[in-house]
């Protein structure tokens, strides 16, 4: 192939995986946080439809009102169009595979292999490249079918990531090894898609229209499968944006990197599944506690540790999570409002923290 035929073909598939992209994580986003906004129905007609719960929302100089039902209306054969929220995900793998043919597969000398790393022909590193994908959906679905505690299962999941990161390592270059991480996780969403949640939809689709009562599993195990998703989307994310930063992918444990991100990545996805819920207090008390420990108990202690500080500036103490929350109309006055806290910004606040701490005292000021 042409490199200036490639190089379009590159650009084509990186535009079209971009856009599919961002409609598929819009989409899965809004309904994350569409079922976390739920209520139960106030209208008991609805109810006495099997409706399990509606959410209010406004958008676009409309209001809309939104029900879902796990099982369909009760006693009503389904009628009508359906939207299927699928090529959103089946574009997006599409075309991400068609960059990784392109970039690393054709390209497997320049960017899949490294002597250095391993010295593989490229027939035997293309096929090691796509085989992993379809081994690390096995081992997936495996696990998933197999461990009932989500906890345990969680944890499982992260070690799969860690240890198809180390493992990519060590047999591609440091750039291919953080792609195929991406591509892997990638490819997992999208057999989840592809593979349960559509299918499963299809099966309940089918009995509804036929007045038939359906099997929940389905439904079950492509919720599942979709708050999987929605989990590993921002680690997919920074594996996309990552090669634009050498210091990642390039560092002597490039996998302890990936793991701490991707972490964060999953740590931060899961902060917003709860403020949109209406549990991230508990989340956000702890976060306010870890910053003001870090930011202003030096100074505002019993006894002080910062130098030049005898004793605490007004009096106040922070040293504790009931005298945070005590003091949390001062803290919200001089940290966020006059801005006056900490003195002269001794210990380095920044901005974002100080928007994490108004966001605190929105919250109820919670300190524990």
């Amino acid at each position: 192939m042409d490199a200036y035929v490639a190089d379009w073909l590159s650009l084509g598939l990186r535009w079209l995986h971009v856009i599919a992209g961002i409609a598929w994580i819009g989409t899965s986003f809004h309904f994350v946080a569409l079922d976390n906004h739920l209520a139960p129905p106030r209208d008991p007609a609805d109810r006495a439809r099997g409706a399990h719960g509606e959410a209010w929302g406004v958008h676009g100089g409309g209001f809309y009102r939104t029900q879902k039902y796990l099982l369909g209306p009760r006693g009503e054969p389904l009628t009508g169009d359906l939207h299927w929220f699928k090529w959103e995900a089946y574009t997006t793998w599409l075309s991400g595979m068609g960059l990784l043919a392109i970039v690393y597969w054709w390209g497997a000398n320049t960017y899949l292999i490294d002597r250095a790393v391993w010295g593989l022909s490229v027939p035997a590193a293309v096929g090691l490249s796509a085989a992993s994908l379809v081994l690390g959906w096995l081992v997936y679905d495996g696990l998933c079918r197999t461990v009932r505690s989500e906890g345990v299962l969680a944890v499982l999941l992260f070690a799969l990531a860690v240890a198809a990161a180390w493992g990519y390592g060590r047999v591609f270059g440091p750039r291919a090894a953080y792609i195929h991480v991406g591509a892997l996780l990638g490819t997992i969403m999208v057999w989840n898609v592809f593979v349960h949640i559509i299918p499963g939809q299809r099966e309940m689709v089918d009995a509804l229209r036929v007045g038939r009562e359906p099997d929940p599993r389905p439904g079950i195990v492509g919720k599942q499968r979709s708050v999987h998703n929605t989990y590993f989307t921002l680690p997919v994310v920074f594996l996309m944006v990552s090669l634009h930063y050498p210091m990642t992918y390039g560092h002597r444990h490039a996998w302890a990197v990936l793991a701490v991100i991707g972490a964060a990545g999953v740590l931060i996805r899961r902060f917003f599944v709860l403020r949109q819920s209406g549990r991230s207090a508990p989340v956000l008390a702890a976060v306010a506690v870890l910053l003001l420990r870090q930011r202003c108990v030096a100074c505002h202690a019993e006894r002080p540790t910062q130098p030049g500080f005898a004793q605490a500036p007004g009096g106040v103490l922070l040293d504790t999570p009931d005298r945070i929350r005590t003091a949390a109309p001062r803290i919200h006055q001089a940290a966020v409002v006059v801005r006056t806290m900490p003195i002269a910004n001794l210990t380095g606040i920044t901005e974002s923290e100080r928007a994490t701490l108004a966001a605190w005292v929105r919250n109820g000021a919670r300190g524990d």
